[in-house]
C-alpha cells in the first residue's frame, strides 16, 4: 500500500511523493533534507514508488536505446542511472508521473549493499533530483552548478568548479542569517534561480558520511528562488587575503557552463534527460545551458573572488567592502 510521504518544492517544481517500500521512503526523506511537508496543492510532478517487483509491460513498444522504450508521451527506463530502479514516465497530462519499481540486477544489488553512500546518492538522483531537473527543463529552466545567496550588499550567483569551497562560503553566510537556494545545484531561466533541494555536504556535518571527509547536514535559511544581482566566480587564490578581481561576461559564462558539465552530481543526468526527451518527445533535446549562462553573465556585473590562504572573510564582508570602494572611486 502506498504511503503519502508529502510534498517537496525543488527546482521550481512541486513533487507529490508516495512510496510503498519503507526503506525507500526513509531514503527519500533523508534526501529531501527536512523539506518534505504534508500539505500542499498544485503538484506538477507525481512521484510514486511501487512495491511490485515485476517489469513494466513494454510489449509492442519501440526501443529508444538500450534499456529504454517509448509509446506516445510515455517512456520506460530500466535500471535508471544504475540505481536499481526501473522508471515508467507518463507526460500525457500537465502533471508528469514518474512510477518506480525496485528491480536491481544482481551486480547493482550487491553494490547497493557494499557502497552505501554511493548507492544513496544514485537513488536520490533517480527518485527525486533528476525527475525534478528534467521536468524543470521541460518548463523552461536549465540546470546549473551554481547557487544564489543573499548578502548584506547584494544577491550573488556563486559559480565555481567542484571543490573550490563554495559550500563552506555559503554555510558561513547562512549561519549569519543570509538565505540561499542551496550550496550546489540549481536551475535558472536566465532571470531567477531556483535551488535543487538536497543535503549540504560539508566538513563538520552530523549526517551521513560522504566522500572527501565530509558529512551531510540540513540547510537552514533555504530560499526556494532568488533573483541574482551579480555573478561571482570562485577560484582558489594564494594571497593572504581574499581578493575580488574584474571578470568578463564571457569568462563568467564559460565558468557556469564548464562547471555544470563537469559536476559529478550531474554525470548521469545527461543520459537520463536525453533518454526521456527521446522517449517522450517532450522538452528540449538538450538543455540550453550555454544560452542561459550567456544571458545571466551579460545582464549582471561579474567578479572573480580569489580565496585567501588563511580562513576566509564572509562573502558579505568582501562584497560590502568592494561596493564601498566603488562608491568612493
Amino acid at each position: 500500500m502506498n504511503e503519502t510521504l508529502g510534498v517537496l518544492d525543488t527546482a521550481g517544481e512541486r513533487l507529490e511523493i508516495t512510496c510503498a517500500i519503507p526503506w525507500v521512503a526513509d531514503l527519500i526523506a533523508e534526501g529531501a533534507a527536512d523539506e518534505l511537508v504534508r500539505d500542499g496543492a498544485g503538484a506538477s510532478l507525481d512521484v510514486r514508488v511501487e512495491s511490485d517487483p515485476s517489469p513494466f509491460d513494454t510489449r509492442g513498444w519501440p526501443l529508444v536505446t538500450r534499456g529504454a522504450w517509448s509509446r506516445g508521451r510515455q517512456a520506460v527506463l530500466e535500471n535508471a542511472c544504475t540505481s536499481g530502479f526501473d522508471i515508467h514516465v507518463d507526460c500525457s497530462s500537465s502533471v508528469a508521473r514518474f512510477t518506480f519499481r525496485w528491480r536491481p540486477p544482481a551486480r547493482d544489488r550487491a553494490a547497493a549493499r557494499l557502497l552505501r553512500s554511493r548507492f544513496h546518492l544514485l537513488a536520490r538522483c533517480a527518485l527525486i533530483q533528476y525527475p525534478a531537473l528534467w521536468w524543470a527543463g521541460v518548463r523552461g529552466r536549465v540546470p546549473l552548478h551554481a547557487s544564489a545567496c543573499t548578502t548584506e550588499a547584494t544577491t550573488a550567483l556563486l559559480a565555481g568548479q567542484s571543490g573550490v569551497g563554495r559550500s563552506t562560503l555559503v554555510l558561513r553566510e547562512v549561519e549569519a542569517g543570509s538565505r540561499t537556494t542551496g550550496d550546489n545545484l540549481s536551475v535558472s531561466d536566465a532571470t531567477s534561480v531556483w535551488g535543487l533541494v538536497e543535503p549540504m555536504r560539508v566538513e563538520g556535518g552530523n549526517g551521513r558520511r560522504m566522500p572527501h571527509g565530509r558529512h551531510e547536514a540540513c540547510l537552514r535559511g533555504r530560499a526556494s528562488s532568488l533573483v541574482p544581482e551579480c555573478v561571482i566566480v570562485l577560484r582558489r587564490g594564494s594571497s593572504a587575503d581574499a581578493e575580488l578581481r574584474p571578470c568578463s561576461a564571457q569568462e563568467a559564462a564559460r565558468d557556469l557552463v564548464t562547471s555544470t558539465y563537469a559536476a559529478g552530481e550531474l554525470r548521469r543526468y545527461w543520459a537520463f534527460a536525453a533518454a526521456l526527451a527521446a522517449g517522450t518527445g517532450v522538452g528540449p533535446a538538450h538543455p540550453p545551458i550555454t544560452e542561459v549562462a550567456n544571458a545571466l553573465a551579460a545582464a549582471l556585473p561579474c567578479r572573480t573572488l580569489m580565496f585567501a590562504r588563511s580562513p576566509q572573510k564572509r562573502l558579505s564582508q568582501i562584497l560590502t567592502a568592494d561596493m564601498e570602494v566603488e562608491a568612493c572611486a
